[in-house]
This record gives structure tokens, C-alpha cells and sequence, in this order.
């Protein structure tokens, strides 16, 4: 039986499980991940109870889960080889990026553990817009059999143990090793889903290759060919690039892979095709059950119970890049919208502060008399503003650390309204332990890049004033 005992253990390590004494952190009101010593691994901490004057009758319970990236790690049509380049093109590559569908299963389990009444996810719920990518996104949202494997059986990409290329991040070989990780991470899996309603919100990631540029005739056939890109030939000069001209450079190199040095024969397959802007939008406003209110664009409202109207605007660009859009129609909507008894909460990708057209969005919401907040991801970091009487509010990523959701709680209060928010940490088990490991020791999204926001940005008690 020892030896049985031992041998599960080291099973559950080589997994990346977190060790087996340690419980799983989730709500960040009792506990967190705390790298005390500085030696790069986590370990349970101390929770962040909220503070202040508590509110009274609660009037909406919610959860959000911002900028998921599943993505086809092994899909051709990725750019990893750019990672090197450096900005603007960063975060082409993540040491955790074959785990997403794992990441987000964990953080599932974790946000309905909260008990919400409904989930809103802003955007990038996808990596680069193609249809396998969002089956499995969907499969995990909804709960059934999520297929993360595509091509042929088994792992294909750069993280393989026979490249020699040492900008990638090899788990068979490299320290801190995971051996069999990328093979586990391409078995089907059973997810139990939210078990509550959730509402989608479209990102940059899910309209546009990359999230960059939108799909091509030629980046198709890339995309749903043989030919993987694994190296680059230490000749080749990468472009210097302004932020404005990174989205024309993705779209050629995808399409000129004769400048790289290195490339393998891979089985081709036809569910890596990208989605157009309106089918994705279509796929999941049936998947949420909304009536968007023009057609292509996913805006719409919804309730969060009897008191609590939320409001979804879709701020991604369809033409390039990452940066919002917020065109005058939107805002005419919106401005219909606001006109209700309820309190809103309005959530997009984009914060509306950072888009084009978002003034005019933020100046209808100022006028509004019962707005508790606008809620967003796409900087994958944790951050609270007061704006007037209501509040800012951005979500971390779950592709970088800290990989956690959120959760809100509004309720009643003398001359106004209490806007609660707490960070829930994903349970950490199996893989989803080892990509929350590597995503902070990644020096492009882990613990240098202060992601996870100050105390003030994660736990608080908001006062909203009407």
C-alpha cells in the first residue's frame, strides 16, 4: 500500500498537479497563492477580506471569466517564432499555452463553487477565431466532452521534446519539467460546466487571426494545411515594428514561411478554419440565448435578476489590432438602454476609457442615474477606478498569472448601492497547476509584470451613488 500511496503521488506531480497536502485556493476571501520566499513557486496564503461598511439586501450575484485564449496550440496558423521579436508582437508564445482548455475547466469548477447567478465572459474567449478553438470553449462553458487535440493524435508543435529551439519551452526537457504533459494535455476530458446561464461578450481574439488581422484566402490555407513553422533561421532579420504596422507583419509572415529556417510536415485539419465575424457572433449568441441588436455585432441586454439590468456592448475592431471601437449607433443604443429603474452594470472586451468612440459611451453612462459599473478585461490585469458614482472595473487574463475570475455582489444600500468584488484563484488541479506554475514564472505575463494588481484592484467594497 506504501508503495501504491507513493506511486499516486508521483503520478499527480508529473501531472502538474499542486502537491497533495495543499487544498485548493479558490474564493481569495479565505485565501490566495503567495510566493513568500521568492523561489518562484506558490504556496497558500493569507485571504483579502473585503473592508468597509457592508451593504444590505443583495440584489445580484455575478461572476466574470475575461480573456480566456483557448487556443489550438498546434495549429499552423499561430506565429510562436515572433515571440522573439519583441514588442509590439509579445505573448506570441507561452510556456502554458497548450493547457488553456484545462485553465478554464478549473476555473469553472472554481467560479460555480461561488454560486452566481450568471457568468458574463468579456471577450478573447478564443486565441485566433477558429472553429475547433471555440467548440472546445464551448464545451467547457456548457460541460461535456472537451476534445483538445486536433490534427493527428497527439502533440504537434513547437513545445516538442526533439526541438532544438531554445526560445521554446519544452516540459519533457526543460526545468521546471513536467514529463507527459503535453500528452495529457491533448486527451479528451468530461467538464462539468457553469451549471448557470453565461453571457458572452466578443473580443479582438475572436474575430481576428492572432487578433490581429482578419482571415484571408491565404492564411486559410495555412491555417487548415501541413506546413508548421517550428524555427527560425538565426539569419533572419526580424522587422522593427510601430504598433500600427504589427498587424500587416503577422499577416505576411503567416503567408511567407519561406523565411523561416526550419518547418515539419504536420496532418493537416479542416476544423482549424477561421470563423467569419458573423458567424462567430451567431455561434454565440445561440450558445447564450440573446438577440443581438443589429445584425454582426453582438450587443444586447440581458437580467441579472428583477432589480439589475446587464448590458453587453461588443467594442472589437473587425478591421486590426486589439484596440476598441465604439461606433454612434452603439452609443444611440445604449443610451436607450439606460433608461430603465434598474441598476446597470455594463460589461465589454475593451475598457471604454482606452476605445475609440468610448468617451461617448462613458458620457451616456455619466448622465445615467443607476449605473454601479462597467466591467472589461483585454489588459489581462486586475484593476479598480471610481468614475463619478460609478466604477471601472478590469479582470485579469486566464492565459497569463494570475489565471483567476471574478466574482460581484450589488446590494442595497442608505443613499445608493454596495458594489462587492472578490478574485477566485482556479482549484489548481492537474494541468491547470502546471500552467498557473509556468504562467508565473513567465516573464512576459507572470510576477514582473504585477498582472494581479494591487490590494485595491482585486478585493473591495465599492459605494455607488446614483
Amino acid at each position: 500500500m506504501r508503495r501504491l500511496a507513493l506511486l499516486l503521488v508521483v503520478l499527480a506531480a508529473g501531472c502538474g498537479g499542486e502537491p497533495a497536502s495543499a487544498p485548493p485556493a479558490t474564493s481569495t476571501l479565505q485565501a490566495t497563492l503567495v510566493d513568500r520566499d521568492g523561489d518562484g513557486f506558490l504556496e497558500r496564503g493569507p485571504g483579502e477580506p473585503l473592508k468597509g461598511p457592508p451593504g444590505g439586501r443583495v440584489l445580484a450575484t455575478f461572476g466574470q471569466l475575461s480573456d480566456v485564449h483557448v487556443r489550438d496550440e498546434e495549429s499552423p496558423a499561430r506565429v510562436p517564432f515572433l515571440d522573439r521579436v519583441g514588442p509590439p508582437l509579445t505573448s506570441t508564445f507561452r510556456p502554458q499555452e497548450a493547457f488553456s482548455t484545462q485553465v478554464l475547466d478549473a476555473a469553472v469548477r472554481a467560479l460555480a463553487r461561488e454560486r452566481p447567478q450568471a457568468v458574463v465572459v468579456t471577450g478573447d474567449i478564443v486565441d485566433s477565431a477558429q472553429q475547433n478553438e471555440l467548440d472546445q470553449a464551448l464545451a467547457v462553458l456548457d460541460g461535456g466532452v472537451v476534445e483538445p487535440d486536433s490534427g493527428g493524435r497527439g502533440y504537434d508543435g513547437v513545445q516538442a521534446a526533439a526541438n532544438p529551439d531554445p526560445f521554446y519551452f519544452r516540459p519533457d526537457n526543460d526545468a521546471p519539467r513536467h514529463p507527459g504533459a503535453l500528452a495529457a494535455a491533448q486527451r479528451r476530458f468530461r467538464a462539468a460546466g457553469l451549471g448557470v446561464p453565461w453571457f458572452p461578450a466578443v473580443g479582438n481574439h475572436d474575430v481576428l487571426v492572432q487578433g490581429e488581422v482578419p482571415a484571408t484566402d491565404a492564411i486559410e490555407e495555412v491555417a487548415t494545411g501541413d506546413r508548421l513553422v517550428t524555427g527560425v533561421d538565426p539569419s533572419f532579420q526580424p522587422p522593427t515594428l510601430s504598433e500600427d504596422e504589427a498587424p500587416a507583419a503577422v499577416a505576411a509572415l503567416l503567408t511567407d514561411g519561406e523565411v523561416f529556417g526550419r518547418a515539419e510536415t504536420v496532418p493537416p485539419d479542416p476544423a482549424r478554419r477561421h470563423l467569419a465575424p458573423d458567424e462567430l457572433v451567431e455561434r454565440l449568441a445561440d450558445a447564450a440565448g440573446v438577440e443581438p441588436a443589429s445584425p454582426g455585432r453582438l450587443d444586447y441586454a440581458f437580467d441579472l435578476g428583477p432589480e439589475v439590468r446587464g448590458i453587453v456592448l461588443d467594442t472589437a475592431s473587425r478591421d486590426s489590432g486589439s484596440r476598441g471601437v465604439v461606433g454612434a449607433e452603439q452609443v444611440a443604443w445604449l443610451r436607450e438602454q439606460v433608461r430603465t429603474d434598474r441598476w446597470v452594470v455594463v460589461f465589454a472586451h475593451n475598457p471604454l476609457e482606452s476605445s475609440d468612440g468610448g468617451e461617448a459611451a462613458l458620457a451616456v453612462l455619466d448622465a445615467a442615474p443607476r449605473v454601479a459599473a462597467v466591467v472589461a478585461g483585454n489588459r489581462h490585469r486586475n484593476t479598480i477606478e471610481r468614475r463619478g458614482g460609478y466604477w471601472l472595473v478590469g479582470t485579469s487574463s486566464l492565459a497569463d498569472f494570475p489565471q483567476q475570475a471574478r466574482m460581484f455582489r450589488l446590494r442595497e444600500a442608505d443613499g445608493g448601492a454596495v458594489l462587492e468584488t472578490w478574485m477566485v484563484d482556479h482549484d489548481g488541479r492537474g494541468l491547470a497547476g502546471t500552467a498557473r506554475e509556468l504562467a508565473y514564472l513567465d516573464a512576459q505575463g507572470g510576477r514582473p509584470q504585477g498582472f494581479a494588481g494591487r490590494p485595491t484592484d482585486r478585493n473591495a467594497r465599492l459605494f455607488v451613488q446614483p
